[in-house]
């Protein structure tokens, strides 16, 4: 059983990841970082599901049984435990999430103690101890060398603090309203407490965790209350996170959603403008739109490709020394204040960019338009490799003789194929997204 997906471990809590599976990857992962200890201490932090009282106590169970001090922070943003695991000296981080999935879906992301991500290969070592039953029963430890767990419930105020000297330092919120959709998920404290203290006035949406309302028709994925929210307070700004907030949507003043690939270039030529930008250019995905390539070399920029995912996003910025990078879909990082997507350190710049250019969003953050693109969500009964989909590659070669972009993948978390066409030509663009539906609907689900 293949445990690792895209990002980290995640399936519907009690029937794929269970407290007996958490135990054992807690265990074998602490195998792992035992043999690189520097304290003997792992972090351990989550959203607000319920199943996360359960994955929570399975992991610290696991880990302290072969002997790992255990330090426990309750409900924080998935970018709040990388900055921590390193702030507080850890050997890694544990964040329990499954992101913008719903409730019924649970997950463990792994950091190391510097806060990064860990490698693939990382994960296939850890996947090998997993799979060693000795290997994991040596492990147990006993008497004076179980380790010990302890909850700490004031670290959040070491995040906030990073995420304030984020925001520039000679600029103030005190002027602008600020609507903001926590999605009833990791950053309904922390969130609100920043734009405030920053200045902001905030409303705010969605901050009532109940363990099942997380990312239910709010937050990043779900912007209609926000959208409304904006133009009902008449407000400067909307901001809405996922489940762990280490992704952002931006809504105009005009109750309008900003595209992630216009968010990303008007944020590479903003920090390019002050000097802040590094390495020449900006890193995002095979999925992001030709127009924000195009922006880029107009602008004396270059845009580097990295594979869907946030990490290959970071592995791709490390090897080329690029300081910002993202993705489409709001998964933002600015490396010099996070070592992941940080949607709210993401938001303070795109706040500072207002207040620096004295514009407004729908402006300000539309420098270019996009070409037309369409993204559309397939459910599949079995992820049948794409190469052997028997008449998929006549297809493919007419849409290449008629212009249009394509990109076709299995999402890694979901039994969903993604179909992503692009055209300057939306009608015929729509037309043949029609064809592409389907074709998979016949093929993956007959």
């Amino acid at each position: 059983m293949k445990l690792f997906g895209t990002d980290g471990v995640r399936g519907e809590a009690g029937t794929f990841l269970t407290a007996e599976l958490a135990m054992k990857v807690a265990m074998a992962a602490g195998i792992y970082f035992k043999a690189h200890s520097k304290t003997n201490k792992i972090l351990i932090g989550k959203d607000t599901r319920r199943s996360g009282y359960m994955i929570e106590n399975a992991i610290v169970s696991g880990l302290t049984a072969i002997g790992y001090d255990v330090v426990q922070i309750g409900p924080m943003p998935t970018p709040a435990i990388a900055y921590i695991t390193e702030n507080m000296r850890c050997d890694a981080g544990i964040m329990i999430s499954a992101s913008h999935n719903s409730y019924e879906d649970n997950g463990i992301k792994f950091f190391d103690g510097c806060g990064d991500k860990l490698s693939h290969s990382v994960e296939e070592e850890i996947e090998k101890i997993y799979h060693n039953s000795e290997l994991l029963q040596d492990a147990h430890v006993r008497g004076k060398e179980i380790g010990k767990a302890k909850r700490i419930d004031d670290v959040i105020g070491r995040y906030i603090v990073q995420l304030k000297n984020s925001f520039p330092r000679e600029l103030s919120l005190k002027d602008m309203r600020i609507v903001l959709d926590t999605a009833n998920g990791a950053g309904y404290i922390v969130g609100p407490t920043v734009l405030e203290e920053l200045g902001a006035e905030v409303i705010v949406l969605h901050n009532k965790p109940d363990g099942f309302n997380i990312n239910e028709g709010c937050g990043a994925l779900h912007t209609k209350d926000l959208c409304e929210s904006v133009i009902k307070y008449r407000a400067d700004l909307g901001i809405a996170l996922d489940g762990d907030a280490d992704r952002v949507v931006i809504v105009d003043e005009n109750g309008e959603v900003v595209d992630g690939d216009q968010l990303l270039g008007a944020l590479g030529a903003y920090m390019s403008e002050r000097g802040a930008l590094k390495g020449g250019g900006v890193v995002s995905t095979v999925m992001s739109n030709k127009a924000l390539e195009d922006f880029m070399g107009e602008n004396g920029l270059k845009l580097l490709r990295s594979d869907v995912g946030d990490k290959n996003v970071l592995e791709l910025m490390k090897q080329e020394k690029i300081n910002f990078g993202g993705e489409q879909s709001g998964h933002v990082i600015i490396s010099d204040f996070a070592k992941t997507g940080d949607g709210l350190v993401c938001a303070l710049q795109v706040l500072a960019l207002l207040l620096e250019t004295k514009q407004k969003a729908s402006k300000a953050l539309r420098p270019f338009k996009l070409y037309p693109q369409k993204l559309v969500n397939i459910n599949v009964k079995v992820k049948k490799p794409i190469g052997e989909i028997e008449g998929l590659e006549s297809k493919l070669e007419e849409l290449e003789k008629d212009g249009v972009h394509h990109l076709i993948r299995y999402s890694g978390t979901e039994n969903k194929l993604r179909v992503l066409l692009e055209c300057k030509d939306a009608k015929n663009m729509n037309h043949r997204m029609d064809e592409m539906v389907e074709f998979f609907q016949k093929a993956l689900n007959a």
